[in-house]
């Protein structure tokens, strides 16, 4: 019985010391001031969901307004930032290269921002409309010149001309032809055979000699057929 007794109060909690109250006092206190910070943090995002609220209704009825930039400000308030300006309808870009100097801008939908604005943001660049009407001017410019001096360098290296179809209204087809055949790619030396490299007449000036050909040639046929009469 006895050791029955003794091991039933050896099982028994004993009564804590004074530094176990000392402990649990402050886990008290601890927990208490956690539960107020959370509460405090609960209605400051709530007050500043509020404020976001009230200037982004603002905004949006202020018409001379087509964007809106904030100063920098902390992942959480900019968190409720865009998920304010998300249920108003806008577009919002958070931009900045470090976590302290982020911000969001806000745009109206009718008034999206174009792919070289967003990149000019994100540059850390002022975005100037005239300045990037000069640039994409500018180079749609280079881009046409580029493809000229291309085509240009293209025509001098192999001329594409048909000397055949350019002068047989003039000589005629078989004339046309021989003109086009003395032209015909060499190997060697190019677009141009080696006897015209020689040659100094003009284009105008072989025409005419293979017309006068091409006309004696007729006559003799004619002289030809009136003798056989």
């Amino acid at each position: 019985m006895a050791d029955l007794l003794g091991s039933i109060l050896n099982s028994m909690e004993k009564p804590p010391t004074v530094g176990d109250q000392e402990s649990r006092r402050k886990a008290r206190e601890q927990a208490a001031r956690l539960k107020k910070m959370e509460e405090l943090e609960k209605r400051k995002k709530a007050e500043f969901r509020k404020k976001m609220e009230k200037e982004v209704s603002d905004f949006i009825q202020d018409s001379s307004q087509q964007k809106r930039k904030y100063n920098p400000m902390g992942k959480i308030e900019r968190s409720i930032l865009h998920d304010v300006a998300e249920v108003a309808g806008l577009t919002s870009f958070s931009f900045g290269e470090d976590e302290e100097s982020r911000y969001v801008m806000l745009f109206k939908k009718e008034f999206a921002p174009s792919d070289e604005e967003l990149e000019a943001y994100r540059k850390g660049e002022e975005w100037d409309p005239k300045l990037a009407e000069q640039r994409r001017r500018l180079k749609e410019q280079a881009a046409l010149e580029e493809a000229a001096d291309a085509q240009t360098e293209k025509t001098l290296t192999c001329p594409n001309s048909n000397y055949r179809d350019k002068y047989s209204h003039l000589i005629g087809t078989s004339a046309a032809k021989d003109a086009a055949h003395t032209l015909e790619a060499n190997r060697t030396y190019g677009c141009v055979p080696v006897a015209n490299k020689r040659d100094t007449r003009s284009i105008e000036e072989a025409m005419n000699q293979i017309r006068a050909k091409k006309r004696q040639k007729r006559e003799d046929e004619t002289g030809a057929t009136s003798s056989s009469s």
